[in-house]
């Protein structure tokens, strides 16, 4: 809810223009499953993802490094992250924080700091990445999901180690020069 999230400037502006430009519409009941099955003639359901991109002190961001099973970027360095799951971002992202890494994270205390999207193949569901910071935070991380992630790290993200998801990267790197928007493998 963006009620209490805080935007970065120029992100704000953007959210307000498209809500207002697109007012929500009340869905009957009976075209639910058209919703969560089938996309409209022209249409491409895109699935949507919440990241974290949480910094210590040290001005150093926590990546964990994927299983090596992983059907998705095996021994690769990527943000804590989920997907949503009929629920609102921000809800989604405390839900994952504490699930994956045992951090309490408060969604006051939550900014949208970058957006990515991207397609990692031809034949692959377009996905839409809302990159979240974290103000503060309690807990230190720890490994909950072995079978996805084996290890937590704080990297400097001028440093960061060599396989890293690539749209991670782009992300980091879109963050670090003041981008809002990374679109990649379009």
């Amino acid at each position: 809810m963006l009620g209490r999230l805080r935007l970065s400037p120029g992100l704000g502006g953007l959210v307000r223009r498209h809500a207002a430009e697109h007012p929500a519409v009340e869905v009957p009941p009976d075209h639910v499953r058209l919703l969560r099955d089938e996309a409209p003639e022209g249409t491409e359901l895109h699935i949507v993802g919440v990241h974290l991109y949480l910094q210590d002190e040290f001005d150093r961001i926590l990546l964990g490094l994927r299983h090596p099973d992983s059907a998705y970027a095996g021994n690769a360095w990527h943000f804590l992250a989920g997907h949503c799951e009929r629920e609102e971002a921000i809800s989604c992202l405390v839900r994952e924080v504490q699930e994956e890494a045992g951090l309490i994270i408060q969604p006051d205390d939550v900014e949208l700091v970058h957006l990515v999207h991207l397609v990692d193949s031809p034949v692959a569901r377009p996905r839409i990445g809302l990159v979240f910071r974290a103000r503060s935070w309690s807990g230190v991380p720890e490994v909950l999901e072995p079978d996805r992630c084996v290890e937590w790290r704080w990297w400097n993200p001028k440093d960061l180690p060599a396989k890293v998801v690539p749209y991670t990267r782009a992300a980091i790197d879109g963050i670090g020069a003041g981008r809002l928007y990374t679109q990649t493998g379009w």
